[in-house]
């Protein structure tokens, strides 16, 4: 257990405990257990100091920032100030990376510790033995990584300050930019776009289904098996198990009169299917509108199977090969795995790794290196040794490399701290989601030090002469011989099996079918391809990516469908802009090249001021240039044609974004648009409005969607829908109160929420102030009390509006306010970045009893400078 340090003889004694601070307070419970009485452990709730909100907060001379404490932060400060001035060290424990050691930099200017007081501790699990570790080889903070956390965070405001005003002016207000989102929405709108330009080729396959056996009924039950399958079909693993069943197997067409088969022609499909023995009944045809080029038109042979000539095997290969384990998770990985077996989203993911982190179970989850240390193999070497036999462990521990050049090989993989907690062991110790996260990387892990699976692979050809010449057919499948590392990870081959053949054996065809094919555009990218893609070219770090991909779809620059992304036409038009004003800036070399010299301000120390201002000189005399060159986005044309007038429609740009409307503004004709620029039709819901009996109509508007009286303006009655897509109860009429808004002072409205009546802003959303009404001075809190009879009426009055609408009993729209004041009784509004500290009106702070306990300040995520990078 590491010791409290010993009072120096020089300096005055002090009486308080060495002082601990972490970024969490789940960081600071769990190693707390791990220190002894001589030590304090708090929390700095991330980040303490940041650039100002607003401007733009670096001398763009020197490039020094001007740093400020994080609102809601002040409180934190100060307490750790006053236990700092107690203590003879204090020791900072913030995490391994280069943000965690901005976090701890910043802590030390924040308290204003001497050098000479201060002890940094890196530790990459939270165990006892780690925790020990540490402290006995504590160190002094790195400068080299406190700059390259420096320049990146700078670097990343200039771009977004100097970028963001272009867009403001050439397509909307309220946009951004970023150096590394940018590029990472060009990504998907590039992807999109091939999608759009791709036509598709026809190709023709012919199938064949052979058994060993010459059996009729073998036929009439796979005839039987496809018909009785659901409207999509029988699955090709559901149709291999089938066959296997019954001693039956697939193969394809390769070969036909000494060719490679590849057929774009339905007729020659159709005669070399005819002269395998199959009988064409009819032919089916399916338009499909929205199909390119030749697959306007689908086509499918129906038919049987009637007199085919002989089948022959002509060839049997077989070998062994061997599936070697993968490497242990690194972030990007991770998330990889989390998304396509779990359907976590990477941010999901960041957050459940964060929790199992703090609570010791996992090593640190922001690493680029699939490293992992000789105690960390020999753990689970050794657990191998005791639970499987002999065969499961190799002679010598299997090593991975890192495929990313950058990656730090000081971190390690992620990994379990302890290989003895199984999953099962410490399933009741953690949530479901980080339960099933914790068997992903637990199971991982011990596999990547297993044996390879080995298979038994065989390839079957057969060969089948025609009158119109001869067909060679290929069947591939494979067996399982001994399962190795899949033993704990899980089997993950579908090959189908094949029966034992030999050359010369006669088989016999159970079905023959042509099927029509057509080429694919490259898939949309997911989550999963997605981080894969930003880490193969170098765009971002392990701590960004997640932030990248949440803040690409908070902008609705991309739209996540069926775990795909679509790029919207914001995000097309934003992205073309920037292409065009700083084709730079928007170029993945470039932009992977910037992140290596950002890493050679740590690795190499170089000069993190020069490098800045190398980059800033002539990327800001562009900023001019762009202006001048690039047109506004309103006005761009649009493939639609107006029905009515028949006028061309461009898109327009209002404060709801976009819009359809005639090229002439001497015509007026708008349609709105959804996100991807197609004109939206009305769509009538079942309901009729209560007030005026017209139908209510489904609208989106800046709060999300919600239904409204198609007979607006004359009636304005609206009515939220919640996230399942019912309606909700409307907004009861707010009442305006004498208690005013210190930063504007404006009178402030009496508001109800499920959580009861609240004081906002008049001017939200502008102004998102709120007042607790419980902290108000005593006679202000008698008056909102007067004034709560009132706000009851026109929340019970907006209960019954929505009872009459849906036919719902009034109280099942949520409680009706309390005549008594005797809680806290504010609405908890989730912050822009989840997690961030709720935030206190000047208003409420200056109207609280000086007894009233300030407001706890909820948890910020670690990576503050994450989402400023993206």
């Amino acid at each position: 257990m590491p010791k409290a340090t010993a009072k120096s003889s020089s300096a005055p004694a002090r009486k308080g405990k060495d002082l601990v601070i972490v970024e969490s307070p789940a960081k600071a419970k769990t190693i707390n257990k791990y220190l002894g009485p001589g030590f304090v452990v708090k929390a700095s709730m991330g980040h303490v100091r940041d650039l100002p909100k607003k401007g733009m907060g670096v001398d763009l001379e020197t490039f020094q920032p001007d740093y400020e404490i994080i609102e809601g932060r002040g409180k934190v400060i100060t307490d750790l100030k006053k236990l700092a001035r107690e203590a003879d060290t204090v020791w900072l424990a913030t995490d391994l990376d280069r943000e965690g050691e901005a976090i701890a930099w910043h802590l030390k200017e924040a308290l204003k510790l001497p050098d000479s007081r201060v002890k940094r501790v890196i530790f990459n699990a939270i165990t006892k033995a780690e925790i020990d570790k540490a402290f006995e080889n504590a160190s002094t903070l790195n400068m080299d990584r406190v700059n390259a956390q420096q320049a990146r965070r700078i670097l990343d405001r200039v771009v977004g300050f100097e970028i963001s005003p272009v867009l403001w002016r050439k397509v909307a207000r309220g946009l951004s930019a970023g150096r590394v989102q940018s590029v990472a929405v060009r990504l998907v709108v590039d992807r999109e776009r091939e999608i759009e330009a791709f036509l598709p080729e026809e190709y023709w396959k012919i199938g064949g289904i052979f058994s060993p056996k010459d059996d009729a009924a073998l036929r009439d039950g796979w005839r039987r098996y496809l018909g009785e399958g659901s409207e999509d079909g029988r699955t090709r693993k559901d149709q291999q198990h089938w066959l296997a069943d019954h001693d039956a197997f697939g193969a394809e067409l390769v070969e036909w009169n000494g060719q490679k088969w590849d057929s774009i022609d339905a007729k020659q499909a159709r005669d070399v299917a005819e002269a395998l023995g199959f009988v064409v009944e009819r032919v089916d045809e399916v338009e499909d509108p929205e199909g390119k080029g030749p697959q306007k038109v689908s086509r499918t042979l129906v038919g049987r199977l009637g007199a085919a000539p002989g089948f022959a095997v002509e060839k049997v290969e077989k070998k062994r090969t061997k599936s070697r384990p993968p490497g242990p998770f690194i972030t990007s990985t991770l998330q990889q795995a989390a998304a396509s077996r779990l359907g976590f989203g990477a941010g999901r993911t960041m957050r459940i790794a964060q929790t199992l982190y703090e609570a010791g179970h996992i090593t640190y989850m922001r690493t680029d290196s699939t490293h992992l240390s000789a105690e960390a193999v020999e753990m689970a070497r050794t657990f191998i040794r005791n639970n499987f036999d002999d065969r499961y462990l190799p002679e010598s521990p299997n090593v991975y490399t890192s495929r990313n050049k950058s990656a730090q090989e000081a971190h390690e993989a992620i990994r379990p701290t302890d290989i003895v907690a199984t999953p099962e062991r410490i399933k009741h110790e953690i949530g479901p989601d980080e339960q099933k996260l914790y068997r992903l990387i637990y199971e991982r892990f011990l596999a990547c030090q297993m044996t390879p699976a080995e298979f038994d692979q065989k390839a079957i050809t057969i060969a089948a002469t025609t009158q119109n010449g001869k067909a060679l057919f290929r069947a591939t499948g494979r067996r399982l011989v001994f399962d190795g590392f899949m033993r704990v990870s899980g089997i993950s081959s579908e090959d189908q099996l094949l029966p034992e053949l030999h050359e010369a054996d006669s088989v016999f065809p159970v079905d023959v079918q042509p099927t029509q094919h057509f080429t694919s555009p490259p898939p949309r990218y997911t989550e999963a391809s997605l981080v894969k893609t930003l880490e193969e070219l170098g765009i971002g770090r392990p701590s960004t990516y997640a932030s990248i991909i949440d803040t690409i779809q908070k902008r609705e620059y991309v739209l996540q469908m069926d775990r795909r992304f679509h790029a919207t036409l914001l995000g097309k038009v934003v992205t073309d802009k920037l292409m065009q004003a700083f084709p730079a800036i928007m170029d993945v070399g470039f932009t992977a090249d910037m992140e290596m010299k950002l890493d050679a301000i740590e690795e190499k120390a170089v000069d993190w001021v020069k490098l800045l201002k190398d980059f800033y000189d002539p990327f800001h005399e562009g900023i001019g240039a762009a202006l001048a060159k690039l047109e506004h986005a309103g006005g761009m044309a649009s493939p639609y044609v107006d029905e009515e007038t028949g006028a061309k429609l461009v898109y327009r740009i209002g404060k709801n974004g976009f819009f359809l409307a005639a090229e002439s503004r001497e015509i007026n004709v708008t349609k709105p648009v959804d996100a991807f620029g197609r004109p939206t039709v009305m769509e009538t819901s079942q309901y009729n409005c209560p007030l005026s009996g017209h139908a209510m109509i489904r609208r989106k508007g800046r709060f999300g969607e919600f239904l409204g009286c198609s007979g607006y303006p004359e009636c304005q009655f609206i009515v939220p829908l919640g996230k399942d897509g019912e309606p909700q109860a409307p907004k009861a009429e707010p009442i305006e109160t004498t208690v005013t808004d210190e930063k504007e002072g404006k009178p402030m409205l009496l508001r109800h929420s499920k959580r009861g009546p609240f004081l906002g802003s008049i001017n939200f959303p502008k102004n998102r102030s709120t007042i607790q009404v419980k902290k108000l001075p005593e006679e202000q809190k008698q008056y909102i009390e007067s004034l709560l009879p009132e706000l009851r009426r026109r929340v019970q009055e907006a209960y019954e509006r929505a009872s009459k609408m849906t036919g719902k009993p009034p109280e099942s729209y949520g409680t009706l306010p309390e005549l008594t004041i005797g809680r806290d009784d504010s609405p908890k509004p989730r912050s822009k970045a989840a997690g961030r500290p709720r935030k206190t009106s000047r208003a409420a702070k200056a109207a609280a009893p000086k007894a009233a306990k300030p407001t706890k300040t909820a948890k910020t995520p670690r990576s503050q400078e994450s989402s400023s990078a993206a």
